[in-house]
């Protein structure tokens, strides 16, 4: 038997907060196809483009993706990450690298100082800090990340270092001071703390800096990306995939060289 944890919007589709299947041996991709399944007709929609999907408690993005299999009496966790999202970390295994990323509630006393203590703090941990604002979803958090991370392993780096490439990338600009001034840490401003090390050691920084932490993906910065980067609804349109946007900017993103 297989347990399915709704969470948040996800809750709505199915009208309870929990669903059990006598099944088991399953890809994450066979159970989503099954709840697609099991849905009622006149329920919301689910949305399986933006959820984040944990088994035992451990985000599949970490294990094998869609391809993770599920083991009888496993419990899977479905979470939305657009809208209403309760997540306040998310673990990724990209080419062998383990990150966390964790969203940071933007204070006033907190600035580029509190990234440089944290490096101080914890050297054996790679870390940059993007704005939220230039961060559409999961999704495309993931695809920027692993471009920056197969840039370094092919030695095409935007820059000399893994963590301003990802800046730059995210932040669509050859020049890491144009970067900085606008996708870069600044006081007042949410944003994503992105961590690459080992398990201990990011353990250790998520303890230190949950306090300040909130939901990630709480808000829909489609309006912003588009303005910033001068996306207009033509281009939108002309894409033809279920998250134009998304392609667009990694797309753009992938070829800053």
């Amino acid at each position: 038997m297989i347990t399915v944890k709704l969470v948040g919007g996800a809750k709505k589709s199915f009208s309870t907060e929990k669903l059990e299947f006598e099944k088991s041996n399953i890809t994450i991709q066979e159970l989503i196809d099954l709840l697609l399944e099991t849905k009622p007709n006149d329920s919301p929609e689910l949305d399986t483009e933006n959820i984040l999907i944990a088994v035992n408690g451990v985000d599949s993005s970490a294990l094998e993706g869609k391809s993770t299999m599920i083991k009888n009496d496993d419990v899977v966790s479905i979470i939305p990450v657009i809208h209403g999202g309760a997540s306040k970390k998310l673990l990724y295994k990209i080419l062998s690298k383990q990150i966390q990323v964790v969203q940071i509630k933007g204070q006033k006393n907190i600035d580029v100082k509190f990234l440089d203590d944290l490096r101080e703090k914890f050297p054996k941990i790679q870390l940059q800090a993007i704005s939220s604002k230039f961060v559409l979803n999961s999704s495309h958090l993931k695809k920027i990340l692993s471009l920056s991370l197969e840039s370094q392993k092919n030695d095409v780096l935007l820059s000399n270092k893994l963590e301003t490439d990802i800046l730059m990338r995210f932040a669509i600009s050859k020049q890491i001071s144009a970067a900085i001034a606008s996708a870069g840490i600044k006081p007042k401003t949410d944003f994503l703390l992105i961590a690459i090390g080992n398990k201990t050691s990011l353990d250790s920084l998520y303890k230190q800096v949950s306090p300040q932490s909130i939901p990630l993906f709480s808000k829909n910065n489609e309006a912003f990306l588009k303005k910033s980067f001068d996306i207009s609804k033509k281009q939108i349109d002309s894409v033809y995939s279920k998250n134009p946007l998304e392609d667009i900017l990694v797309e753009t993103a992938a070829v800053l060289l």
